[in-house]
């Protein structure tokens, strides 16, 4: 009898190249990917459960995903064979099997969202795809005052799936 396992990832990404985390019609998507190399290793076809979707063009640093299989691969194999396939602007950080209830996007903790302004007269090119540049002195008190309606504890229902 062959066991169903769930295995939950921690990736980070690069996603100038994708269309997003979703694969609907079109591969070309993070989930797409993962679940294109992780169909080839298990000859399963897999399904994967992101904790949360990006954007076209938006990067992650630690998304959680996970996804169910009977392939009895060992956790770091897994790792290292989908870091041995995957494109390099994707990289599977850990590996490691949870319990059989454990859902990526529903037992999620927290989300950081992290923006970050580049600003010197001159652009960076190194931080270019990570950074906003903006060349004018930047109006600290504004954004003091602004990142007030920050604080405190927020609603943000309307934006969860269903």
């Amino acid at each position: 009898m062959t066991t169903l396992r769930n295995i939950k990832l921690v990736l980070e990404y690069d996603g100038s190249r994708y269309d997003g985390w979703q694969r609907l019609t079109n591969p070309n998507t993070i989930q797409g990917k993962l679940e294109e190399v992780l169909s080839k290793m298990t000859g399963e076809t897999v399904e994967i459960i992101g904790s949360g979707r990006t954007d076209a063009g938006v990067h992650a640093q630690h998304q959680v995903a996970n996804f169910k299989t009977t392939c009895a691969m060992p956790v770091m194999d897994i790792r290292n064979y989908m870091n041995q396939y995957l494109p390099k602007d994707i990289a599977i950080k850990e590996v490691e099997e949870v319990d059989e209830r454990f859902h990526s996007r529903y037992n999620g903790k927290s989300k950081e969202y992290m923006y970050r302004i580049w600003n010197d007269p001159i652009p960076t090119v190194f931080h270019r795809k990570y950074t906003h540049h903006i060349p004018k002195p930047l109006d600290i008190n504004a954004m003091i005052k602004a990142s007030e309606h920050l604080v405190g504890e927020h609603d943000f229902t309307s934006f969860a799936t269903g």
